[in-house]
């Protein structure tokens, strides 16, 4: 299994928090990294009969047998057992030492609002972020590809050809996971709902108009979303709002969160056919979407995101709000670059720009190039992630077998031809003097008796990017 971005954030929770919350879609792969980052600690899962019955008939001895705390996967099967694990962690507050996960929105958190409330650190594991995906040995090699895969790490831990495995995947979710959650009566009605979300992917969120295609009532068609909400399988993006433009639309709108389950409830089932299907611009745009909210909650961040639209028809597709400032981003899924993919930008930006000291507008499309435009920055979808990086200085630590390397030459550059370099300190770090509008970059890294390393389309985050050195053979120059 490939890093996943959220294991430093769970890192730095274990150092305060006495326990940590975990949720997310069932298979968005939380056991495998709670089993990773807490490899010290015991894991039990409540999914087995044997120990959900234990835990469920005598929970302080269930919990007595872990005295050093545990790993307790989908805990929202033992609703009850939080209460006990309360009084636990009131007598022993050490931080780090229980780990829960669950797939189950709401339940897990309205048992942890109820009992663990100020004892635990919450957070959240989505599908793979493209960023994750590159990390495979083998990846998808084109856009099509990347949407009709989506990001479930069984497809790509298995190599399997997405629709085989999201077949199995939708049907447990609607035979076993929606009664878990509701009492959904009629299950071919929700399925059928659910393709209904599917094909509203990227567009407002009207509940009236979703309850009279699917035939049920508007109550019912909201009771339904949330049950989607809850399991991770859409979400929905709020309005930005200030309050004297009154003119804005208030309604928000509907996402999945990943595009190969939207895709095989579309029906598609090849990656060639969204070349040139219906949805292929709202798919793109839910993909980019959801990169960005992954990206934020993937390193401990929430809210911050809505998307524009006024009464006259200007629009935006995402509004990133930061203590910094507003990126402001749109996604268009053309392959060539041209100023009229700026268009939105051009309208909604001097609308936005007085509200905040700093304001970066970027597309998002679907080529290979990085241009720098006079209304905005152009941004390949591969590199996706540098549409609303951290605000954070790049920092480059160097080593060799492990230890810091001092002296080292790195030297950036970006799309744009801006240059800058250092020398890497005692702790073998340096600090790169670039903004955002600058990335990503690429970066080389010299010293002498070592062999040069590059390393192209970085993208800088909260975390220093390593870089390790390989002694030059015996007579290199």
């Amino acid at each position: 299994m490939i890093h996943r971005d959220l294991a430093a954030e769970l890192e730095r929770a274990a150092a305060w928090a006495p326990s940590i919350t975990l949720t997310g879609p069932r298979q968005s792969g939380k056991t495998t990294l709670c089993r990773q980052v807490f490899s010290d600690h015991p894991y039990c899962s409540l999914e087995a009969p044997d120990d959900r019955a234990f835990a469920q008939e005598d929970p302080r001895a269930f919990l007595a047998q872990f005295p050093r705390g545990a790993v307790l996967d989908e805990v929202q099967r033992v609703p009850d057992l939080l209460s006990y694990l309360q009084g636990v962690i009131d007598a022993d507050p050490a931080p780090g030492r229980w780990i829960l996960s669950g797939s189950q929105n709401f339940a897990l958190l309205e048992s942890v609002s109820q009992s663990l409330a100020g004892r635990t650190a919450m957070h959240q594991l989505l599908p793979l972020s493209w960023d994750e995906i590159r990390r495979f040995p083998r990846c998808p090699n084109g856009l099509e590809q990347a949407l009709f895969s989506g990001g479930y790490p069984h497809i790509f831990n298995r190599d399997l050809h997405p629709p085989d495995w999201l077949r199995s995947y939708a049907a447990t979710y609607i035979e076993r996971d929606v009664r878990t959650i509701s009492n959904v009566g009629d299950l071919t009605t929700f399925q059928r709902f659910v393709e209904l979300c599917a094909g509203r992917t990227g567009q407002l969120l009207n509940y009236a108009s979703l309850a009279d295609d699917c035939g049920v009532s508007q109550p019912t068609a909201k009771a339904w979303f949330s049950i989607l909400e809850a399991s991770f399988i859409a979400f929905h993006l709020p309005a930005f709002s200030i309050r004297q433009r009154p003119r804005l639309v208030k309604m928000p709108k509907l996402y999945f969160h990943d595009t190969g389950l939207a895709c095989w409830l579309l029906g598609v089932r090849e990656p060639d056919q969204l070349r040139s299907h219906p949805l292929r611009g709202p798919l793109f745009e839910t993909w980019v979407v959801s990169e960005v909210l992954k990206h934020r909650i993937h390193r401990g961040a929430r809210g911050g995101l809505s998307f524009y639209r006024d009464r006259n028809g200007a629009e935006l597709d995402l509004v990133v709000e930061e203590p910094e400032g507003l990126t402001l981003i749109e996604a268009k899924s053309a392959v060539t670059p041209s100023s009229s993919l700026l268009a939105g930008i051009k309208r909604v930006g001097p609308r936005l720009q007085g509200l905040s000291p700093r304001c970066d507008a970027v597309v998002v499309y679907g080529g290979e190039d990085v241009q720098q435009r006079t209304h905005g920055r152009l941004i390949p979808w591969r590199l996706v992630r540098s549409a609303a990086p951290p605000q954070v200085e790049p920092l480059v630590q160097v080593l060799a077998e492990g230890r810091p390397v001092a002296g080292a030459e790195v030297i950036a550059g970006s799309p744009d031809g801006t240059r800058t370099s250092a020398k890497t300190d005692e702790r073998g770090r340096a600090t790169l003097r670039l903004d955002s509008g600058h990335l990503p970059l690429t970066v080389l890294v010299s010293r002498d008796g070592f062999e040069p390393h590059e390393e192209a389309a970085w993208i800088p985050d909260e975390r220093a990017f390593h870089v390790q050195l390989t002694a030059q053979a015996s007579g290199g120059s």
